[in-house]
Formats: structure tokens, C-alpha cells, sequence
């Protein structure tokens, strides 16, 4: 096959793409200024960016056919800039996540609706895939970086590979500006438990740290402050303990820390390794909830 024709087929597959996604593509007006986008992933659920979700009521999104539906919000996550709407008797089939895993290096498709003209794209690839990464918001556990230009009201719209399958919710309301996408199976999971709940759950300890390496070679975090009447301190956590591990897992740094404080560990009471004036000891600490 020449290489127009190639380049013929490329172009085919990538509008075919866009068609794919575009039913369960929506417009969503939860702002005074530019409306964004959303993506329906679950009967009569929608997930969207959440900085775009101004207001809590008054809310509203458009279809593919054009039809205006009151929606409701439900939940909302701040850190992964995330939000779930709840549309009543959306009779629309939810969009397929994708089954590979992103890869630096492949193509891309931006797209969003963020007007009643229909939807919009733009084409690039995956220029970096990292986490856990600390934003404005907070740490997330990972996030897929794509040279595609996130036109304004793409927030909230997909990032799809060449099957029109999504790979993430396109945000550029975490870093600068910068265009990420929240991976779909992280934003799904997310989304079920907004639904569920309202909210994420996560932890914290109650202390200040900064990296150290002790005497016997091992990266851990030095305990400079201990709050009061926090779980750090109701596990006896002094100030000059050195934590290398929670739950059976490294700590080399902060980050390593806050990645571990969400999820399932949240309310669970789990072994600290520590040591205390070079001393190896365990400790038993009940993860606490951010309110």
C-alpha cells in the first residue's frame, strides 16, 4: 500500500474514532462562562472535570441529539479534578474504557463538545505516562501527558486511542494548564466511588517529615513534628523516629507516603516500620480521614 493510501486509512480510522465516542460524547454547562465536557461511563452517570462544576444546582447537559437534560451532582474529587452527574433516563449507551494500557509513543485523540455544534479533536500522542504525582490539588496516582491541544471546554472529555476507546479524562485543571488525562481505569474506579458516596477517602497520619537516610544505608522519612491527637500520635510515633515502611511498603519520600494514604487503607489500622535511636521497632497505626 502507497503512502497516501496508508495515510488515507490513518485518516479514516481517526474520524471513525471520534463517530465512535460521539453519542456518549455531552456537553456540560455547569459554569457562566464556556460550557465543558463529559462523557457518559455508566447508565444515566456522567463523569466530568471538576473545576468546570461551578455551581450545584442549575446544572444541565446536552446530547449528541441536541436535547437539554437537568443533571444532578453527586460527587466530586477535588485531587483528581474528577466529578460525577446524574442524568436521569439517559437511554445512551456508556463509552468503552480501553483494554491496553496507554503507551508513551502512540497516537491520541483529544476530543470534547463543548458547544451544540458538535464535537471537536485534536491529535497527538502520549507524551508521558507518571504517578504518583503531586498537583495544585494533591497527590494522584497516576496521569497520562499528550502533546494534543486541549481546545477551551475539552475538560472533562476523553482522550482516546485509535478504536475510539477511552484512555482518560482530559483535564487542565491540575498542573499550569498543562493537557493530562486522568487514566480511564483510575477514572472509573473513581467515578464508582463518587457515585457511591460522594466522596474519596483519604487518609492522613498527623506529622511533618523530610527524607533522611539512616546510618545503615535505607531511605526513610525523619519525623520532625508530631500533631496532637492525631493517629500518629495515638500509635506512639515520637519526633525523631525514622519511617521506612507502612503497611509492608518502602517510604523513601513524601510522596511515597501520601500515595499510600488512600483507598482501602483509610480506617485500617496497619504495621509501621521505624527507627527509633537506631533501633528497629514496629508500630500499629489506625490510618485517619481527612474530613
Amino acid at each position: 500500500m502507497s503512502t497516501p493510501d496508508l495515510l488515507h486509512v490513518l485518516s479514516g480510522q481517526m474520524a471513525d474514532a471520534v463517530d465512535r465516542i460521539r453519542p456518549a460524547l455531552v456537553t456540560v454547562h455547569g459554569r457562566p462562562r464556556q460550557p465543558a465536557s463529559g462523557i457518559i461511563y455508566a447508565p444515566n452517570l456522567i463523569l466530568t472535570a471538576d473545576h468546570v462544576v461551578e455551581r450545584d444546582d442549575d446544572l444541565s447537559i446536552q446530547t449528541h441529539e441536541g436535547k437539554t437534560l437537568p443533571a444532578q451532582l453527586v460527587g466530586r474529587d477535588p485531587v483528581s479534578d474528577l466529578a460525577v452527574l446524574r442524568v436521569a433516563d439517559l437511554v445512551i449507551d456508556p463509552a468503552a474504557q480501553s483494554s491496553i494500557a496507554p503507551r508513551v509513543g502512540q497516537l491520541a485523540l483529544a476530543v470534547g463538545r463543548p458547544s451544540a455544534s458538535g464535537p471537536m479533536a485534536s491529535l497527538g500522542i502520549v507524551s508521558a505516562i507518571g504517578g504518583p504525582v503531586r498537583t495544585q490539588r494533591g497527590m494522584i496516582d497516576q496521569v497520562i501527558q499528550t502533546d494534543a491541544t486541549p481546545y477551551p471546554g475539552f475538560s472533562g472529555g476523553p482522550l482516546l486511542d485509535a478504536t475510539g476507546a477511552v484512555m482518560g479524562i482530559l483535564t487542565t485543571g491540575l498542573m499550569g494548564g498543562a493537557a493530562l488525562a486522568i487514566p480511564a481505569e483510575v477514572a472509573w474506579r473513581i467515578g464508582s466511588m463518587l457515585a457511591q458516596q460522594g466522596h474519596i477517602k483519604r487518609g492522613f497520619l498527623g506529622v511533618s517529615s523530610q527524607p533522611v537516610a539512616t546510618n545503615e544505608g535505607q531511605q526513610g522519612l525523619l519525623i520532625v513534628r508530631v500533631e496532637r491527637n492525631s493517629p500518629a500520635e495515638r500509635a506512639g510515633i515520637l519526633v525523631g523516629d525514622v519511617l521506612l515502611s507502612m503497611d509492608g511498603v518502602a517510604i523513601s519520600d513524601t510522596d511515597d507516603l501520601q500515595a499510600l494514604l488512600t483507598g482501602d487503607r483509610v480506617g485500617r489500622t496497619v504495621p509501621l516500620a521505624i527507627t527509633r535511636g537506631g533501633a528497629a521497632q514496629t508500630l500499629s497505626l489506625t490510618i485517619g480521614q481527612r474530613s
